[in-house]
Parts: C-alpha cells; sequence; structure tokens
C-alpha cells in the first residue's frame, strides 16, 4: 500500500480512516482481503486522518470529506469513480460492494 501519490493510468484507491474507529477497521478488513486479487492493477493509498504524512495532508485537503470512514476510486485518467464516507457493505468480511467498485474503476 503506498504513502500518497496517484498516477496516471492505474486506478487508485484512497482509504481515509482512523485506527480508534470500528467502522474504519471494519472497511479496513475489506481492503485487506481484496489487495491480493488487485495490488498488481490497483495503487492503494491508505491515510490515517490522525497521522498523515506530508504527501497525505494534500490528498486530504482534496478529496477527503470530514468523515471516517472515507473511500475514493479513481479511474486510470484520474476521474472520481467513487467518493463517499461509510463503509461498503453492511456485515463484517462482505467484500462484494467494494470488489464491485474496483471492478468497475477497472473496466473489467
Amino acid at each position: 500500500m503506498e504513502d500518497a501519490e496517484s498516477r496516471p493510468g492505474q486506478v487508485t484507491v484512497m482509504f481515509f480512516g482512523a485506527a480508534h474507529c470500528w467502522n474504519t477497521n471494519r472497511e479496513a478488513e475489506r481492503l485487506v482481503a481484496l489487495y491480493p486479487k488487485y495490488r498488481d492493477r490497483v495503487r492503494f493509498i491508505v491515510v490515517d486522518v490522525n497521522r498523515p504524512s506530508a504527501a497525505q495532508r494534500a490528498l486530504m485537503q482534496r478529496y477527503y470529506s470530514g468523515s471516517i470512514p472515507t473511500l475514493v476510486i479513481l479511474a486510470p485518467d484520474g476521474g472520481p469513480v467513487y467518493a463517499r464516507a461509510g463503509e461498503t457493505a453492511r456485515t463484517r468480511g462482505d467484500t462484494r460492494g467494494l470488489d464491485s467498485l474496483i471492478t468497475r474503476a477497472l473496466g473489467d
């Protein structure tokens, strides 16, 4: 998982959260579960909003809505495919919604 740069030509998944948040932790589990499937085709950026790096602060200013967890998915052209706060599923371990969002961004 990367520090803070999106790359043109590649899908980017940005995840904004905080370690103390239960919702963040459940959504992070979904990302970790899907990471092996997409790691060669998707750039993953995870931002702890309480401890951002300098580069991550710039991403926060541009993409972070102020609520956690927030997930932003950028298409290869850099345009947003998804940008919302909240979890992508109602039940723990359900990756179908997140998987579908990433697949859509990839154009698969």
